[in-house]
């Protein structure tokens, strides 16, 4: 959904925030930084919610934009989301993708395909 939203070669870095997984429900976040004309970045982020019964999994997700930083400022930015945070589930991954759409698929490659696109049922 977001590569799709924000256009593959637009998206500059991803930060995989590790999910918080109690039974069969997982609460996440992934934020993006996008390129612009000016060479800051706006910065994306997309929470989800996905919760799997014995015959089906239901996702809830979003995207909103957040604003604009220069690059070198972004894992500040980050860090900030970690220090926040109640409960302590460790550092994002972070995922140089730099517009590279091979690079964008191997990572989604790493995750459950239903978990990227939900079939509603």
């Amino acid at each position: 959904m977001m590569a799709r939203r924000l256009g593959e070669s637009e998206i500059d870095r991803l930060w995989v925030f590790p999910p918080l997984i109690v039974g069969r429900r997982e609460w996440g976040l992934v934020a993006a930084s996008c390129f612009t004309e000016d060479g800051a970045r706006r910065l994306y982020t997309a929470p989800y919610a996905a919760e799997r019964t014995g015959t089906s999994l239901s996702v809830e997700n979003g995207i909103a934009e957040e604003g604009q930083a220069p690059p070198d400022r972004l894992a500040q930015v980050m860090q900030g989301v970690v220090r926040r945070s109640e409960i302590d589930l460790g550092e994002p991954r972070v995922v140089e993708i730099a517009g590279d759409s091979e690079k964008l698929r191997a990572l989604l490659d790493e995750f459950d395909a239903d978990l990227l696109e939900p079939v509603v049922t």
